[in-house]
C-alpha cells in the first residue's frame, strides 16, 4: 500500500507568522493544511483564501478550500486542544502527521525586576511554555511510529517546498531565550518562558527517536526579527524580514533536515539554518 502523504498544521494561524506558514503550505505542497484561530475561524478562512491571484484557474482555488481547515484552538484552554484533535481524527482519519508549526507567543516587557508583574508573566508561560506543552501533548500521537511507511517525498522545484520522507514537528523559540546569547537582559518573562521551548524540543526528540526513530524528528525555531504587530515597538534598525520571507526560509531550513542523530534534530536553528544554542 502506497505511504499517505499526511497532513500539515500551523497552530496559531490567524496573523503574523503563523498566517504565512499556512499561505506558504498552501500554495507549495499539496498537503491538507489545518490552521488554527482562537476566535473568528470563519473569518481566518476567508482571509487566508482571499490572499491568492484571483486570475489562476477556479479548479485551484477549489482544491485550496478543499485542503484548507480552520479550528478554533485557545493554547490555554486544554479543551480546545482536545476538540481539534477530535476533529482532524473525524475529517482526516488515519492520515499521519506530516508537518507541524506550533507558533502561540505573547510578549510582556520588563526591563527591571521591579517591573514584573506576576499575573502577566504566568500568561507569558502559559502561552509560551504550557501552550507548547499542551499542544505537543496532544499532537503527538498523528506522527508515524517507526513501523510506519516513509512519506513520498517532494522535490524542491519549481516553487514547491521540498518535503522529506520523515515528520517534522517544530515549535516556535527565540533568540532571547537563549541563556548563551544573552547579553543584555530584561525581557524576564519571554527569555525564560521561550528558554522553556529549548528544552521541550530536545525532550520530545528524545522520546521520538525511540517512539518514530527516523520516521520523525523534532526541533525549535528562531524566526529572525519578522515586522509584524508582535515586533513594531522593537523594531530598531536590525535586520528585518518579512513574514513571507521568515516563513519561506525556515520552512527551507527544518524540511532539508535528516533525520539522524547529528543532523540538526532536538536542537534550535534560525532562518539562515544557523544553530541558536540554548
Amino acid at each position: 500500500m502506497a505511504a499517505k502523504a499526511g497532513f500539515a498544521i500551523v497552530t496559531p494561524a490567524s496573523k503574523g507568522l503563523g498566517f504565512a506558514f499556512a499561505r506558504h503550505l498552501l500554495a507549495n505542497t499539496p498537503l491538507p493544511v489545518v490552521a488554527t484561530a482562537r476566535t473568528d475561524c470563519d473569518a481566518v478562512k476567508g482571509r487566508l483564501l482571499d490572499r491568492w491571484d484571483r486570475s489562476g484557474s477556479g479548479d485551484r482555488d477549489r482544491d485550496l478550500e478543499k485542503r484548507l481547515t480552520v479550528l478554533q484552538v485557545d493554547v490555554t484552554d486544554e479543551s480546545t486542544i482536545k476538540n481539534m484533535t477530535s476533529t482532524i481524527r473525524d475529517t482526516l482519519p488515519d492520515t499521519p502527521l506530516r508537518l507541524a508549526l506550533t507558533v502561540p507567543g505573547i510578549l510582556n516587557v520588563e526591563k527591571s525586576p521591579a517591573q514584573i508583574d506576576a499575573a502577566a508573566a504566568l500568561d507569558s508561560f502559559r502561552v509560551n511554555s504550557l501552550g507548547p506543552m499542551l499542544l505537543m501533548k496532544h499532537l503527538s500521537a498523528f506522527l508515524p511510529a517507526k513501523s510506519a511507511a516513509a512519506f513520498p517525498e517532494q522535490e524542491a522545484r519549481d516553487g514547491q517546498l521540498g518535503l522529506p520522507g520523515h515528520a517534522i514537528y517544530a515549535m516556535m523559540a527565540a533568540r532571547v531565550g537563549s541563556i548563551s546569547d544573552n547579553g543584555f537582559g530584561g525581557w524576564y518573562s519571554y527569555r525564560a518562558s521561550k528558554a522553556a521551548v529549548f528544552q521541550l524540543a530536545k525532550t520530545f526528540d528524545l522520546f521520538l527517536r525511540t517512539r518514530s526513530k527516523e520516521r520523525a524528528l523534532a526541533v525549535a525555531m528562531h524566526p529572525g526579527t519578522v515586522q509584524t504587530d508582535f515586533t513594531r515597538d522593537y523594531q530598531d534598525g536590525r535586520e528585518m524580514l518579512t513574514p513571507d520571507e521568515s516563513a519561506a526560509k525556515l520552512l527551507r531550513v527544518i524540511c532539508g533536515m535528516g533525520p539522524g542523530v547529528n543532523e540538526g534534530r532536538g536542537r534550535c536553528w534560525d532562518w539562515k539554518g544557523e544553530e541558536v544554542l540554548p
